[in-house]
């Protein structure tokens, strides 16, 4: 199996090497592209065997599967560039979560998916996000899964569900450490601590609490309450919190909701000239 990245930036090159790291792609099954060609070069002098291409078409050409790994706007151009070379069997799989599977399926005659992958698989753990689009078999979603599952587990869900879930999957890792980094300056600030302790104090309680909830099978609130002693000190700093972040999740949820919105309307007016059923 031959597979593809067009696109080497922060996300496609984490994807490759974890796939490679991983075992789950030998270097010599990969090609990849890039707008500007050196970087290419440059991720492929890090895996003796990767191909760099300087050409997207070339390197879509010779694969079996094809990871776009590019921005929102920069898709109607790549598509442009591939649609000379794509065959039927192919699979093109975006990681861009505004770029819809429609938007793919009526400009390209192959197979689609998107997959919505997070920083988290570079340690090959956490989830990836799968969406397929209608010309997929069950063969071909087990052949993606198979990759997927040597660097994450992955979560097949619904389209309209991408936004929502990449907020927990995704973004999740982000939004989690800025909450963490605060409580590691309170604690700096109020104690004396050392930044350095604090942080390796927190980073261990947030992979045992990561362990807690898969593998100990405890939910959120199993996990609160059995830290949380009535009338004990968690419970009363657990009142604060809540009071204290009371609606910040919802308007959170509502942020990333409206900039996914306007991203999606540019792609669509990318894609077609005009924005497509309100999107």
């Amino acid at each position: 199996m031959k597979v593809g990245f067009i696109g080497t930036g922060t996300m496609g090159s984490l994807l490759i090497e974890a796939f490679v790291t991983s075992g789950a792609l030998e270097p010599s099954q990969i090609a990849v592209s890039n707008r500007t060609y050196t970087k290419a070069l440059a991720l492929a002098s890090r895996f003796v065997g990767i191909s760099a291409v300087p050409a997207n078409a070339a390197c879509a050409a010779n694969s079996d599967i094809i990871f776009l790994c590019v921005k929102p706007l920069e898709f109607k151009k790549v598509v442009d560039e591939l649609l000379p070379v794509i065959r039927p069997e192919q699979l093109v799989v975006s990681i861009t979560s505004p770029v819809l599977i429609a938007h793919l399926e009526e400009m390209l005659p192959c197979k689609v998916a998107k997959v919505i992958p997070s920083v988290t698989n570079s340690v090959l753990s956490g989830a990836t996000l799968c969406v397929y689009g209608s010309r997929l078999s069950a063969e071909d979603e087990a052949r993606l899964e198979i990759l997927l599952n040597r660097i994450s587990k992955p979560l097949q869900i619904e389209e309209p569900y991408t936004r929502i879930v990449s907020d927990l999957s995704s973004c999740g890792p982000a939004f989690i450490s800025c909450l963490m980094e605060q409580f590691v300056d309170a604690a700096v600030e109020e104690t004396g601590i050392s930044r350095e302790e604090a942080g390796k104090v927190v980073a261990s309680m947030l992979l045992g609490t990561g362990l807690l909830l898969t593998e100990g099978g405890l939910s959120l609130a199993d996990v609160q309450a059995k830290v949380a002693v009535p009338g004990g000190i968690t419970a009363q700093a657990l009142q604060l919190l809540r009071r204290e972040t009371d609606g910040v999740f919802n308007r959170l949820v509502r942020t990333t909701h409206a900039k996914f919105d306007e991203d999606v309307s540019k792609v669509s007016i990318a894609f077609y000239g005009e924005e497509v059923n309100g999107q």
